[in-house]
């Protein structure tokens, strides 16, 4: 009996070279057996069933059916075989994987970049309890643990991408470049609207960007190699906006102004990732902002007697939210465009507004027995456990003992847990338009 071919044990890394092969391949295995079992077969009418790969029970009753049986069994058998092949190469070929995963943006993303070259006084992400899930101590993420761009780097086996401005760090398979505070637009923007004071640092979108440029000789060797190396890596840009409107209102700014700044930031958005398109980017995943309506920082600094400033299925300050709806959809529009010009490339949308709002709406779904609550604040003080004076960090706050049942880890960023619900989300859905792994 000729051997049938072995695609089902291959890599399928030549699939589309070996796809008519096999075709080849299956139709004269088919016909030599047919032709040698012949005798043993008995014509009647075809029914069609949709191909499915055999089952052990299928090749055990094959082996063990008497001889005239037999042979009917084993071309069925070999046909359920042959039939899997190409639909199991192509699932195999379907599976993604990078080189390298490379992030940007602001304390969504930061491993470290902030606290590299010596921890502020004032910055209490750096202190204990954060990093206390996964860490055990403060590494600079604005969390009790991991991020979403850890999660999305263990999933592809690759190391949790470091600050790409530590020392004596192996980057070629991947770097954070994000800071705390960063933004979309310059810093000239915010000074020349008198509210620079409310910017921590100059690390802009741009500013990433050029350290990525200044990253590349160590990277690859050619500008032919590192197109070939960013296209095989996945790019995670942002979250960037949300200091871009908390310098403004903090600083007083009215919201009507405000509300005029989302064009130019989604814009600058849209930019930074027009120029990394440019140097090679070919996956790139862009997240928007989360509905800051929801989370106690904002909750607690604009609370109102009005009820109907709130959302009554949610609890969430509406006006916040609909800004967050408004720049994310603005956002989409702009990348749409890009998508449009670069049709080769894959841009994905990652909607953190969607995910935070599924946990604040149904919690216990999730896991989480609040949403509205910080982990890691005032002692308990007040409705959503924060305080100014109090924050994760500063002498007076205390920390849940529970963290994986809370979505807010301080007040301004989510703990680990809906971190990693995030990632399950931008990789697979529903949280991610199209999904990382969708090809």
């Amino acid at each position: 009996m000729p051997q049938l071919p072995t695609c089902l044990h291959c890599s399928c890394i030549k699939q589309d070279i070996a796809e008519q092969r096999a075709t080849q391949a299956r139709n004269f295995a088919l016909s030599l057996l047919s032709l040698s079992l012949l005798p043993h077969m008995r014509v009647g009418p075809r029914r069609h069933h949709p191909s499915r790969p055999p089952t052990p029970a299928m090749a055990a009753a094959a082996a063990h059916a008497p001889p005239g049986r037999r042979g009917v069994l084993l071309v069925l058998f070999a046909t359920a075989l042959v039939a899997a092949m190409p639909a199991t190469c192509a699932a195999a070929r379907s599976r993604k994987s990078y080189r390298a995963v490379f992030s940007f943006g602001d304390s969504l993303s930061d491993a470290g970049n902030l606290i590299v070259n010596g921890t502020p006084k004032a910055l209490t992400t750096a202190r204990p309890p954060y990093g206390m899930t996964f860490f055990r101590k403060p590494t600079g993420r604005c969390s009790n643990g991991r991020l979403v761009v850890d999660f999305l780097a263990e999933h592809f086996g690759l190391p949790l991408p470091p600050p790409s401005q530590a020392q004596g760090k192996d980057f070629r398979k991947g770097a954070n470049f994000a800071i705390t505070g960063a933004t979309a637009l310059e810093y000239s923007f915010f000074k020349a609207h008198g509210i620079d004071q409310r910017i921590w640092n100059t690390g802009s979108i741009n500013t990433q960007i050029g350290w990525l440029q200044d990253m590349k000789p160590s990277l690859c060797k050619s500008e032919k190699d590192c197109k070939d190396y960013f296209s095989k890596s996945l790019f995670v840009v942002g979250e960037f906006g949300g200091n871009d409107y908390n310098a403004p209102l903090f600083s007083g700014v009215p919201f009507s102004d405000v509300k005029t700044y989302v064009p130019l930031v989604a814009k600058a958005i849209a930019n930074g990732v027009e120029k990394l398109i440019e140097l090679g980017a070919t996956d790139l995943l862009v997240p928007g902002i989360l509905p800051i309506g929801c989370f106690p920082l904002y909750l607690t600094l604009y609370s109102t007697s009005r009820k109907s400033d709130y959302n009554a299925r949610t609890g969430c300050l509406r006006r916040y939210n609909r800004l967050a709806f408004h720049h994310n959809r603005e956002l989409k529009q702009q990348l749409d465009e890009l998508q449009k010009k670069y049709p080769s490339t894959k841009i994905m949308y990652g909607d953190y507004f969607k995910a935070a709002m599924q946990f604040v709406v149904s919690p216990g779904k999730f896991g989480f027995s609040t949403a509205l609550q910080a982990c890691c604040g005032a002692g308990g003080q007040g409705n959503y456990n924060f305080n100014l004076k109090k924050k994760c960090g500063e002498q007076g706050a205390s920390v849940c003992s529970n963290p994986s049942s809370y979505v807010s880890w301080d007040g301004i960023h989510m703990t680990e847990a809906a971190y990693k619900k995030v990632a399950d989300g931008w990789l697979n859905g529903p949280y991610a338009e199209p999904p990382i792994l969708k090809s």
